[in-house]
């Protein structure tokens, strides 16, 4: 019962800070929250002079019960998942922070600053090489996939 009490005090207080001082582009769907604290979606707008400018997106943010020590589950949904070197067709982000860099230290904020910089720097517009064999085969929960990171380029193993 503790823990449950942590995970909705931190996650009230990450919602406070996310409505009152959201990352430029971004905004918590409060319809998305009356639900569930534990399922948030955040709607995001591509930054001015990048190649996403002007398009929106909408983040899909789950929490575990183990959440702040756990990272969250973080997916791109809806109509328009970006193309971007790092982002699966089914919304899947690679970025080392949603699974092995993660710590408790991080936020919504952090991560929502992380993929507004990972887009931003985007140079061309094009899905990861393996998307087609990654998106068919892959668990619905990204949290599942084991990637290996080394420098730009990633992998990831399939787990079953």
């Amino acid at each position: 019962l503790a823990i449950m009490q942590n995970l909705l005090k931190r996650l009230q207080k990450e919602l406070l800070a996310l409505q009152n001082d959201p990352p430029p582009g971004m905004t918590l769907n409060e319809k998305s929250v009356q639900n569930s604290i534990t399922q948030w979606i955040v709607d995001m707008e591509g930054a001015p002079g990048t190649l996403y400018e002007g398009e929106k997106f909408q983040l899909l943010f789950k929490f575990s019960s183990r959440y702040p020590f756990d990272s969250p589950q973080v997916m791109f949904t809806g109509e328009n998942i970006p193309v971007h070197p790092h982002v699966y067709s089914n919304g899947h982000i690679c970025l080392s922070i949603l699974t092995e860099d993660w710590s408790p230290a991080l936020s919504v904020q952090s991560v929502c600053l992380s993929i507004i910089s990972m887009l931003s720097s985007c140079k061309e517009k094009r899905r990861p090489p393996d998307n087609s064999f990654y998106v068919r085969t892959c668990n619905k929960n990204p949290k599942k996939t084991k990637w290996w990171y080394h420098g730009k380029q990633f992998e990831f193993v399939i787990t079953f």
